[in-house]
């Protein structure tokens, strides 16, 4: 085998076609883009995604609907078992970023009441359920008055 031997396989290189050329090439005159309409004119053939021919399109005739509440993912839910993994004492919100409790995306945590809980704790910063307050109450500890939630 040599350099100036080598060549594609057969059927792999395919001459372009040369269209509007003339009547006897078959594609002459309007060269395979038919009569008229935006798929004839150059530079002209591509529509906008959606577009369905100036009919109002159907992103347009479709009622606007729903409301995604960013403020609904900033607030991570500790369950109320998980604190006691947790020494006893005051748990604020750095505690439970600290504990893994909360994802780091989480701006304000909240305690729902799941479980039950051993230890004596004092909620600082954090909102809890009126449920998982009562239980902290029961366990001996407190919520904050000022951030406790619903």
């Amino acid at each position: 085998m040599k350099l100036n031997t080598l060549k594609p396989a057969d059927g792999a290189r395919q001459e372009r076609k040369r269209v509007g050329r003339g009547i006897g090439s078959g594609l002459g005159k309007t060269a395979g883009r038919g009569h008229k309409g935006s798929f004839a004119r150059s530079g002209k053939g591509k529509i906008k995604p959606g577009f369905e021919g100036g009919q109002m399109p159907m992103q347009r005739r479709l009622p606007k609907i729903g409301f995604a509440s960013l403020k609904k993912h900033d607030t991570a839910e500790v369950l109320l078992y998980r604190l006691d993994t947790l020494p006893a004492g005051e748990v604020d919100f750095a505690a439970l970023r600290a504990a893994k409790l909360v994802p780091a995306s989480a701006r304000q945590a909240k305690v729902v009441k799941k479980g039950e809980i051993s230890k004596s704790f004092v909620l600082k910063g954090v909102l809890a359920t009126a449920g998982a307050k009562a239980a902290i109450e029961a366990a001996g500890g407190r919520v904050a008055a000022a951030e406790a939630g619903e």
